[in-house]
This record gives C-alpha cells, sequence and structure tokens, in this order.
C-alpha cells in the first residue's frame, strides 16, 4: 500500500496460477481492486471477496491509479495493452507494471507508449512459481524508471519479498530471462541426477536427503526432485510458459551473438514434452523424458 497513495484502486488483468494469488493479496491489504480474466471463471473468488469484475482490460484500466497484468505471452500483453479495448486508450495518468514474462523490446515499446499517453510504465516480471505467489513471496525483477519503481515498492511489497530495481525499461525482462536460463540447465542436472540414481538402483529419497543439503541443493532440486520421485506432474510453472520463456532468451541471445547451448537443448526436450501432450504439466515432468520420473 503507497504512502503517497494508501488507498491506490488497483487493476489486475491475468487470473491465472499465479495471478489470482497476487490479486488476492492486494485485495486483503484494502486496495479497491477490479478484475478482468479472458476466462471469468477464474475471477468468482475474488469477486466474492469483494473484488469488482470489469467486462474489458480497458474498463479495468479506466478505474485505476494502477494496472498490473499477468498473462501468457507477449501477443497477449500487447492486445491487453495496445488494443482498443486495452489499458494504454483508457488509462488516465496511471502507473502501469506488466509482470509477465514477456519481450525486453515490448517492454521498451511500452514504456515509450506509456510515456506518450501521460502513463508510467514498469516491466515487472517475477520468479516463484505458485508457490511464491500464493506465499506473497515472490522474486520481482523490475526495470523502468527509478521514480515510478520507488511509487510501484509498497504495492510490490505486497506480492513478493526480493525487489529489485534493474535498471531501464526492458531490463526487468533481460534479468528475468537470466532467471529461466539458470533453470532450464538446473532442471535438467536435477533430471540426469535421479536418472542416474534410479539407474543405479538406489533409494531416491536418500539420494535427495544427502545431497540436498549440499552444492548440489538448489529450489530445482529441493522442490522439484521430491516431486519428480513422486511423479507429480501438476504445474506450478506450465511447460508451454517455459518453452515461450525459452524462445524469448534464445532470440534475444542470438541478437547479441550469444551462444547458450544448455538453453538450446532445454528448448529442444520441452518442444518434445509439448509434441508428446504436456504441454500444461509443470517443468518438473521433463524428468520423464530422462526415465528418472513414475
Amino acid at each position: 500500500m503507497s504512502e503517497s497513495n494508501p488507498k491506490a484502486r488497483i487493476g489486475f488483468v491475468g487470473l491465472g496460477i499465479m495471478g489470482q494469488s497476487m490479486a488476492a493479496h492486494l485485495l486483503a491489504a484494502g486496495h479497491t481492486l477490479r478484475v478482468y480474466n479472458r476466462s471469468a471463471d477464474k475471477a468468482r473468488a475474488l469477486v466474492e471477496q469483494g473484488a469488482i469484475w470489469c467486462d474489458t482490460p480497458g474498463t479495468v484500466a479506466a478505474g485505476s491509479d494502477v494496472v498490473i497484468t499477468m498473462v501468457g505471452y507477449p501477443s497477449d500483453v500487447e492486445q491487453v495493452w495496445l488494443g482498443a479495448d486495452g489499458i494504454l486508450p483508457h488509462a488516465h495518468k496511471a502507473l502501469l507494471i506488466d509482470m509477465t514474462t514477456s519481450s525486453p523490446e515490448l517492454a521498451q515499446r511500452l514504456a515509450r507508449e506509456a510515456a506518450q499517453r501521460g502513463c508510467r510504465a514498469l516491466d515487472a516480471p517475477v520468479s516463484g512459481g505458485d508457490i511464491g505467489a500464493r506465499e506473497a513471496r515472490l522474486s520481482i525483477m523490475v526495470g523502468g524508471d527509478a521514480a515510478a519503481f520507488a511509487e510501484a515498492l509498497p504495492i510490490l511489497q505486497r506480492m513478493g519479498k526480493t525487489i529489485v530495481h534493474t535498471g531501464g525499461p526492458g531490463s526487468g525482462q533481460h534479468t528475468k530471462m537470466c532467471n529461466q536460463l539458470v533453470i532450464a540447465s538446473t532442471i535438467m542436472g536435477v533430471c540426469e541426477g535421479l536418472a542416474y540414481a534410479r539407474t543405479a538402483g538406489l533409494d531416491l529419497d536418500v539420494v535427495l536427503q544427502c545431497i540436498s543439503g549440499g552444492a548440489a541443493g538448489s529450489f530445482q532440486l529441493n522442490v522439484m526432485g521430491p516431486k519428480i520421485v513422486k511423479g507429480d506432474h501438476a504445474p506450478g510453472f506450465m511447460i508451454e510458459h517455459f518453452l515461450k520463456d525459452l524462445s524469448i532468451a534464445l532470440a534475444e541471445a542470438g541478437r547479441m551473438k550469444l551462444a547458450l547451448p544448455g538453453a538450446e537443448q532445454a528448448r529442444k526436450l520441452y518442444a518434445q514434452l509439448v509434441d508428446e501432450g504436456h504441454a500444461r504439466d509443470g517443468t518438473q515432468a521433463l524428468a520423464l523424458l530422462y526415465g528418472a520420473a513414475r
């Protein structure tokens, strides 16, 4: 809740696995909350708690001081921000925060478009998955103007614990690409290690107990590892969205003439999983290709 505007009216567009929890934290903090989602049923619980349903992103923006978007793909961001019924044509001197993992180039474009319309825009992608969203301890990497970041910080603190201003427009998205690249190679390592353990006839639970407290310990090992052992493929973050992120990262790397062989391999493997019908499973389902999962 901002000290300069403790009763800021907030709009939230995109109520998926993470967005629902993020929006709920803002509502619980006492903000007037306007919401929109393509599937209206996903807003039902929030509306029952006092959120105001809007029929379009533009209607959300028209009645909000701050608008947050958390949608799927860069094309979705472009539509909800720039479409005829979108946010920018209807926002009035608002602070606009896109928390989708999207293209750095698009983030820079939106910042320019927002400034031309008298608004401030931040790109603020997150890491932490559904657990981080539910527990309000997301890592939030923010690109944009420093003054806009200071204005947004009290609101972002309702949803996350590690909140860093990474630089100008687009830098938040670039930082999120770094995050996804580290995850891509790490989850492959987890799957390979567990596949080795299974093939060697080891007790996988014992292996996890032994190695999770050492140098191999990480979120991917300590949280995703037990899910892999149990055969739990429920999504905290869907494969189809991770594949999108890897494609953005590799496109940016190509533009910078940077080779990323680990990311290339991860993209190939996740594309195979999508082809085999696992697009909406969690990223830990990668273990299926290594023989590490049940």
